[in-house]
């Protein structure tokens, strides 16, 4: 395989302004995880229940709503932003999901419900591909690692802090006035967005094309090597776990172990916050090794099994009678998952260097997604069927061994020579 996957040696952007923009991009993520963690919560309050008469599958189904449309975009977005670039579309969908998230509030059917989730997914559709596109041209290979953890931490601290402030305001004013403030807060992020980004992100692109030798890889070339398909299987496996966590864990804390709102707000939170900054660590630490002339393949392959393994500590607690021991595994398995985080994005970019990142990236967050459609269907069928969270969480803890599988045997350096010499 031929070229870099290094940024343009000469970079138009400061590094104040550089990384001023990883964290916009990652309180971007934070928002739109707000946006979809806030739902979850109001689906473990009797209140909402009632109102909408949801039973667990229909709880299950809107729960999967989202990520139907959201998941169906994701490379058509890749393509889209690898087309238009990120500055604008971006800035387009944030607005859209804000308001569509906000108008959850006046909701008044299930079927209002069903549609204001679909809708939501398809707003949300490009942040995942337009992140990790503008951090692709602009962040070099040897601090891409740290870039990915602060962006990716925003998807841990979102619903820590979606569930939390849910919970607050849902106690305090009710879920409908929780929608509005949430759904239309997030709209001030715009403002710096429109101040600090350039519209250049295809400029760039242009000169790392042109650095490189050989044509770029298609993405039909990709779709035929194991690589593509073993990062797939690996993200789905991983992201079925954080799904699970961000859309029945509320119910699960409040049903299966009795604990109050507050209560399992704050124990969520702890969940997601300490997963966040277990990401960017590991991010920071894979940099630090890779710099010092270890392999970043097998450093980053090395981060994700270790998250894999500490995040099928879950089962443990699922298994205990102990409500403390069941609380201490949620929050040790999640925060432990992630080693993975920031790394299997990276090591993406590192094995793909002449990929179509948008593209690529849309792929790998479609899979992701797809876990979000099938985790939360699949918990409230094993639910429905068994009468406990037991069989849901035990099924976490087999999707979590094909991925451990899947970054071993298909997620390799050999398999990379997709088309050249």
């Amino acid at each position: 395989m031929q070229g870099s996957s290094a940024a343009p040696p000469s970079l138009p952007i400061t590094d104040a302004r550089k990384w001023s923009i990883v964290c916009l991009l990652s309180l971007g993520m934070v928002i739109a995880y707000v946006d979809r963690a806030n739902f979850s919560v109001a689906l473990a309050t009797p209140d909402f229940k009632a109102f909408f008469q949801l039973k667990d599958q229909d709880r299950g189904l809107l729960n999967s709503a989202f990520f139907w449309t959201y998941a169906l975009l994701q490379i058509p977005a890749g393509f889209l932003v690898d087309r238009f670039g990120v500055k604008r579309p971006y800035a387009v969908a944030f607005v859209f999901w804000s308001i569509v998230s906000a108008a959850t509030a006046f909701a008044g059917s299930f079927a209002m419900l069903l549609s204001v989730r679909l809708l939501l997914g398809i707003g949300e559709a490009l942040v995942t591909p337009a992140s990790v596109r503008w951090i692709r041209y602009n962040v070099e290979e040897r601090r891409r690692g740290t870039a990915i953890g602060i962006y990716m931490a925003g998807t841990k601290f979102g619903p820590a802090i979606g569930a939390y402030l849910a919970a607050l305001l849902i106690q305090e004013w009710g879920w409908r006035w929780m929608f509005g403030i949430l759904g239309f807060g997030g709209l001030l992020w715009i403002v710096p967005w429109m101040l600090l980004v350039r519209d250049d992100d295809r400029e760039l692109a242009a000169v790392v094309a042109k650095a490189r030798s050989g044509e770029a890889v298609p993405f039909s070339a990709m779709l035929r090597t194991p690589l593509l398909w073993g990062v797939l299987i690996g993200t789905f496996c991983y992201n079925y776990f954080v799904f699970f966590s961000m859309t029945w864990l509320p119910a699960y804390f409040v049903e299966q172990r009795g604990l109050n709102l507050t209560k399992m707000g704050m124990f969520t939170a702890f969940s997601f916050g300490g997963m966040a900054i277990v990401a960017i660590v590991a991010g920071w630490l894979a940099d630090l090794l890779i710099a010092r002339g270890f392999d970043p393949v097998r450093t980053r392959k090395g981060f994700i099994i270790a998250g894999f393994l500490v995040a099928s500590t879950e089962v443990f607690g699922a298994l205990s009678p102990s409500t403390d021991v069941a609380v201490f595994f949620a929050i040790v398995s999640l925060t432990g998952l992630g080693l993975a985080t920031a790394n299997y994005w990276a090591l993406t970019q590192t094995l793909m260097p002449g990929a179509n990142i948008g593209a690529i990236a849309g792929a790998q967050n479609m899979a992701s997604n797809l876990s979000g459609i099938v985790a939360p269907l699949l918990t409230g069928f094993l639910k429905d069927a068994t009468g406990s969270y037991t069989a849901p969480m035990q099924a976490i803890w087999i999707f979590l061994i094909i991925g451990i599988g899947s970054y071993l045997f298909l997620v390799r350096k050999k398999y990379a020579n997709y088309g050249h010499s």
